[in-house]
């Protein structure tokens, strides 16, 4: 009978690119999980879809139930024959994290590069880089959104020319504060959309219901000019009003004037309110402004 400790785990496949192709895909090797990883993501997902139930965007938990994955490790096939109708998204697998250029081009081109290995049992909690759960549940939900889709693509195209411009930090940050840990507000309330978020059962509760975390109204130069914290909760999240806006304020941006603007300037802060920053308040729901200080 197969064991946690005894079952052959897809975590081997963690940092091995000898067999990727030459945009760092793998196959997906479905048949390859064994049954302790098909319960790990079982009993992951079980716990992470109860949390978001109350605490996710309508966008988010709409393309969940689509999926329709709760019974194991799904299949990227599967899931692309959904995907793909919706929106004209794809999953290609890799072993992990890959070259920049590579990245972009897959968004660019509409394909989601998704980790093929799941998270130990020991880490379980808590998960340094992201694994198969992470990306599959946390990001390929919000694929099923068609303007969120289009922001994703969009986002992709811009890569090349952050690179030229020796921006990337800059434009990284607006992947980080959005697509990882980005929040709306809803009709229902303060929801979370960011895969950096719902996908951890902490950060999901935490991101909207703490009173004295830093919420601020989404301002692409204002993010852009953020740090980010990679190994703790976030110390400031970004609202949206809608996953419109990500269209209307960032495709068709000029970013180049942006960068040559910011680019050599220390980051913000995260955990610092500055000049002209308009603070939100779930609870109230209204948005509070920093005056500026004589």
């Amino acid at each position: 009978m197969e064991t946690p400790s005894t079952a052959k785990s897809t975590s081997d496949l963690r940092g091995d690119y000898s067999q990727a192709a030459d945009d760092w895909t793998v196959p997906q090797g479905w048949e390859d999980y064994s049954e302790a990883e098909h319960d790990r993501w079982r009993r992951l997902y079980a716990r992470q879809s109860a949390i978001v139930r109350e605490h996710a965007a309508p966008e988010f938990l709409a393309g969940l139930d689509r999926l329709d994955c709760a019974g194991g490790i799904p299949r990227f096939e599967d899931a692309n024959a959904v995907i793909e109708a919706a929106t004209g998204w794809t999953l290609v697998g890799v072993p992990g994290f890959i070259p920049d250029a590579n990245f972009f081009d897959h968004l660019a081109h509409r394909r989601f590069p998704v980790t093929v290995w799941i998270r130990e049992e020991k880490e379980l909690d808590y998960l340094v880089e992201p694994d198969l759960f992470h990306d599959f549940f946390g990001h390929v939900p919000m694929l099923l959104d068609p303007v969120f889709a289009d922001f994703l693509a969009a986002y992709g195209q811009a890569g090349e020319k952050a690179m030229a411009m020796d921006a990337l930090d800059m434009l990284a940050r607006i992947y980080w504060y959005t697509v990882e840990f980005g929040l709306m507000q809803t009709d229902a309330g303060l929801k979370a959309f960011g895969a950096g978020i719902v996908s951890s059962s902490g950060e999901t509760v935490y991101s909207v219901q703490d009173e004295n975390v830093l919420r601020l109204h989404f301002d692409p130069v204002r993010v852009m000019r953020t740090a980010y914290a990679i190994d703790d909760f976030q110390k400031v999240y970004f609202v949206l009003d809608s996953t419109q806006q990500l269209i209307d304020e960032l495709v068709g941006l000029d970013f180049g004037p942006i960068y040559e603007t910011y680019r050599d300037a220390a980051p913000f802060p995260p955990e610092q309110v500055q000049d002209g920053d308009r603070v939100h308040s779930p609870h109230r729901h209204s948005i509070a402004h920093k005056e500026q200080a004589i």
